[in-house]
């Protein structure tokens, strides 16, 4: 089950990286083909045949500048997507000084194994959830929400940032931003060629000459084919990010045991974690890259994380856990819920001890009515 470090894993990783940028170049052209085709059928009255070749042709035209502006807008994402998903999130950096328990945890980790730190965010959110992202070891980070910090003990918490180390050992991070920005550039893309449909529609720029019948033989069937286009485009962009083997979890949930030695404390992190970890101003991406992801798709089919039960399943089938199951928490550890404020003062409650009828400190001996005693008053005895 150890599987920190796993080579093939991470080399899998990189293999799909490559996949998803030519993926993400080779849907923008077909993007931008259904534009092309889309704009000829609005404005042209002619053949089908006729207006692919004319699409065709825009294409080629179109080539380099659709080449550039993905490339810019891959730089843009490479550049701030950290400060687009903290200003979602609220997350900011913390130093030791402001999250000493925290900032220890995490360097201790690192400093076991000889791993670069990566920066070390709080996200003031009462759900109970931690994400990593980052493209390189200089972005590299690791955001924890205070409901988390407040609900796991130190042990529960270290699972955690193994769990995320993980992730950003075995390239699983690397891999998440790529397909989040496959998704935006698609759904740019998408939204301009929907755009230009309606606006041409709204204006009555349908095309010059011809007649009814042309216009259904030709330009109908062309706009439909566009929109087929469009719509293939945008499914693929979304079967391209939930194509990203769920087992990233599995491996990450093993990762952190290698890391702690200590299977109990990921199991009971998952279900302290589990039904608690909606982030509700995150998008789907950024659910995505989250220890759990409680938003899930029809039938379980778009589910970007295995269950929690599965996966603890696999740590007490492979790391020799035990589980406790579903787990309650205290009020005081539920989110948005403060501790109860402590009664009696360090002694306890002074209250009566029901079962016994005694106040809760214990009674003094019994004085020694004998006489002297020093001068501190009488001697007790026993």
């Amino acid at each position: 089950m150890a599987a920190y470090g796993l080579y093939s894993h991470i080399q899998s990783n990189k293999r799909r990286s490559v996949a998803l940028l030519i993926g993400l170049f080779f849907l923008v052209y077909v993007l931008v083909f259904a534009g092309a085709l889309l704009a000829e059928a609005l404005t042209v009255n002619a053949p089908l045949d006729y207006l692919v070749q004319a699409a065709l042709y825009d294409l080629i035209k179109a080539f380099p500048f659709a080449t550039v502006g993905t490339i810019i807008w891959i730089l843009i994402a490479y550049k701030f997507h950290q400060s687009m998903i903290d200003a979602v999130t609220g997350g900011h950096e913390v130093t030791r000084a402001e999250e000493p328990r925290l900032y220890n945890l995490l360097e201790n980790l690192c400093i076991s194994r000889g791993i670069t730190m990566p920066k070390l965010k709080i996200a003031d959110d009462e759900a109970l959830n931690a994400f990593a992202t980052g493209l390189n070891e200089k972005q590299y980070s690791i955001t924890v929400t205070r409901g988390l910090i407040n609900a796991l003990d130190d042990a529960e918490l270290e699972a955690v940032l193994g769990h995320e180390l993980t992730h950003i050992r075995n390239g699983d991070v690397r891999m998440l931003v790529i397909a989040v920005v496959i998704a935006g550039v698609i759904s740019f893309f998408g939204e301009m060629v929907f755009r230009l449909f309606f606006q041409n529609a709204y204006y009555g720029g349908f095309r010059r000459g011809g007649g009814d019948g042309d216009r259904r033989g030709g330009a109908g069937l062309a706009i439909i084919i566009a929109f087929l286009l469009v719509a293939v485009a945008w499914a693929l962009s979304i079967v391209i990010r939930f194509a990203l083997s769920r087992k990233r979890e599995y491996l990450a949930d093993a990762g952190s045991v290698e890391l702690t030695k200590n299977p109990d404390a990921m199991i009971s992190a998952l279900r302290k974690i589990e039904g608690r970890g909606e982030l509700a101003a995150a998008n789907s991406a950024v659910m995505e890259m989250c220890v759990d992801n409680p938003r899930e798709g029809f039938a379980d089919l778009f589910a970007t994380h295995p269950s929690v039960d599965s996966r603890v399943e696999a740590l007490v089938k492979f790391a020799g856990g035990h589980d406790p199951g579903p787990l309650v928490l205290a009020p005081a550890q539920e989110p948005g819920q403060l501790p109860p404020p402590p009664s009696g003062g360090p002694w306890g409650s002074g209250e009566k001890n029901e079962a016994q009828g005694k106040p809760f400190l214990p009674e003094q001996p019994p004085v020694d009515p004998g006489e002297g005693g020093g001068p501190w008053g009488p001697r007790r005895s026993g």
